[in-house]
């Protein structure tokens, strides 16, 4: 599953007339052989504008393969240089929508930050709802949420979602905390950053060895990193498609001959949000795919 989508979107992206680096993205290239980090996507145009490339073909894996909610898939481009790479495979995230975004402190106790957090917003603590990863590193964390009497959104996976959706209008959620992939993190910044929401976000090294490699290429593991850090200039654009129907977006739905998508796309610049549902006739399409190297074209007769 994970691999057709990686095949998908890998085809795609020899479509669009970009310099292409990808700094966030399957692995390195010894471990994935598309979509590795450091690998030349796009055309490569002699006039194709430079860009970083942070991917995640399917985010929720196991949430499309037991039917559940959330997963999406993601994509999002800046200038050279404009996307951050962090060396740990997990960090500790704190994610808030606009209302809050310069309020918090991911260092302080999360008992403090819903406590301020819930002022600034004009809520009573019962009435402010933090999602969580469903995870044993956070039964602490979620028995100090339910003591103080806030709401809990707990998610198996999926995680981007569930940062994006503090900032999302109608989604009811006000904070996403918890530890979750990094690279994860970074695509959920690319969104917030057109959102004015906010992402802080801390390395958090699985073991010594990853702690001792993370220091050794320069990196301090204790830093706060802000949206900023992460996504740097302006002009960022993110875009996401639904795979299974979540907080924000619709999941793909199939008919006679047809797939209908939602997808989102945002652009930092201008703040321009635009959701987009589109018809795909499959009698007519045909989906490039390149898996190994190799390109070669289907079409899916439903």
């Amino acid at each position: 599953m994970d691999q057709a989508a990686v095949d998908a979107m890998r085809g795609m992206l020899d479509y669009i007339d970009i310099k292409g680096i990808v700094v966030i993205g399957e692995g390195e290239k010894d471990e994935a052989p598309m979509l590795y980090i450091g690998e030349k996507v796009g055309n490569w145009k002699e006039d194709a504008p430079e860009l970083d490339i942070a991917v995640d073909p399917i985010d929720g894996t196991r949430l499309v393969a037991h039917g559940r909610p959330n997963a999406i898939s993601v994509i999002a481009a800046a200038e050279r240089g404009k996307i951050a790479f962090l060396p740990t495979f997990y960090s500790f995230k704190l994610a808030v929508g606009p209302e809050l975004a310069g309020k918090l402190d991911i260092s302080a106790p999360i008992r403090e930050n819903i406590r301020v957090a819930a002022a600034i917003l004009g809520k009573d603590i019962h009435e402010f709802t933090v999602v969580i990863l469903d995870r044993e590193r956070h039964r602490k964390m979620i028995e100090e949420v339910r003591a103080l009497g806030a709401r809990i959104k707990l998610i198996s996976d999926g995680d981007i979602a569930g940062a994006i959706a503090t900032a999302m209008p109608d989604s009811y959620v006000d904070m996403y905390i918890g530890i979750g992939g990094t690279p994860e993190g970074i695509l959920a910044a690319a969104a917030l950053k057109s959102l004015g929401g906010e992402l802080q976000i801390k390395m958090w090294p699985k073991d010594d060895e990853e702690r001792k490699k993370a220091e050794e290429m320069g990196y301090d593991v204790n830093k706060v990193y802000y949206t900023e850090d992460l996504i740097d200039g302006d002009n960022v654009i993110f875009a996401a498609t639904g795979v299974t129907d979540g907080e924000f977006l619709s999941g793909v739905k199939y008919g006679r001959h047809k797939a209908i998508t939602e997808s989102i796309v945002m652009r930092s610049k201008t703040r321009t949000i635009r959701k987009i549902t589109a018809i795909h006739n499959l009698r007519f399409k045909t989906i490039p795919l390149k898996s190994g190297g190799e390109m070669k074209f289907i079409r899916i007769e439903l």
